[in-house]
């Protein structure tokens, strides 16, 4: 079992930053990559950025450029998120992709208002 826990978030204007953080414990050695999904109001679950234990990452078109993921230590990753925009809101969940298992953090709230 792998579980994660999420911190930061919160609200922000257009235009501002927010860093997401999330830590991983129990048989974090499974783990083969980690990222960040979000979904807004009515919206599917969308992933924003992932990163694998190489450091190979992958990001949603619409943040590329504006969000950074980096994994700082082996059981810890930072989504640091630039320039946001209003239609960034969301809940933001942390996820570790383990070949035989899918784990998510509770979620977090981004919301950038206008």
């Amino acid at each position: 079992q792998v579980r994660l826990v999420e911190s930061g978030g919160g609200l922000v204007q257009a235009g501002g930053s927010l860093r997401l953080a999330c830590a991983a414990s129990g048989n974090i050695f499974t783990i083969s990559a980690m990222g960040w999904y979000r979904q807004a109001p009515g919206k599917q679950r969308e992933l924003v950025a992932s990163i694998t234990t190489g450091g190979y990452t992958n990001y949603a078109d619409s943040v590329k450029g504006r969000f950074t993921i980096s994994r700082d230590t082996a059981n810890t990753v930072t989504l640091l998120m630039n320039s946001l925009k209003p239609e960034d809101t969301a809940v933001y969940y942390c996820n570790a992709f383990a070949p035989k298992e899918n784990y998510w953090g509770q979620g977090t709230q981004v919301t950038v208002s206008s």
